[in-house]
């Protein structure tokens, strides 16, 4: 049986109650889930929020890709990834991978190679806004995000 991942880009906030859920409840063979969810921090009380900003089509498409490698690489039996756009206040929810396997390996692998390849390849962009009202320059890519990718090569 083909899986088809769970593929969403919204302004909106998500559930991570709801959405597990809503993977889960078709699929008898799942014994374990991994989530991860990725929210706006404050860096320590100097951000007041991040504006994200994705290409569209481009970005689904890529999500896309990326869910279904793990899915094929980890034999996932579900997946769902969402990203939010817009400003994004601190301690608001921004990403959320779950990952659904029979066994916890599957499920920790396939939401870490996601989550990795997420933060690499799929076309998203981040603005830093201060609690001084100030707006920071679009933030860079690290190195240290492409090592993570590079692992699963």
């Amino acid at each position: 049986m083909t899986i088809s991942p769970t593929i969403c880009v919204q302004r909106e906030d998500f559930d991570l109650q709801t959405e597990v859920d809503r993977l889960t409840k078709a699929e008898p063979g799942i014994g374990a889930v991994v989530t991860f969810s990725g929210l706006c921090r404050d860096e320590g009380g100097m951000l007041a929020a991040l504006e994200l900003e994705h290409y569209p089509g481009m970005a689904e498409a890529e999500m896309t890709r990326i869910a279904n490698l793990a899915i094929e690489r980890f034999d996932l039996l579900g997946l769902t990834a969402i990203h939010r756009f817009g400003k994004i206040a601190a301690g608001e929810n921004i990403v959320l991978v779950i990952a659904a396997a029979p066994h916890r390996q599957a499920a920790f692998d396939g939401a870490n190679l996601v989550m990795d390849y997420l933060k690499t390849a799929a076309p998203f962009w981040k603005k830093e806004h201060g609690t001084d009202g100030s707006a920071g320059d679009w933030v860079s890519a690290k190195d240290a995000d492409d090592a993570a990718r590079d692992k699963w090569k």
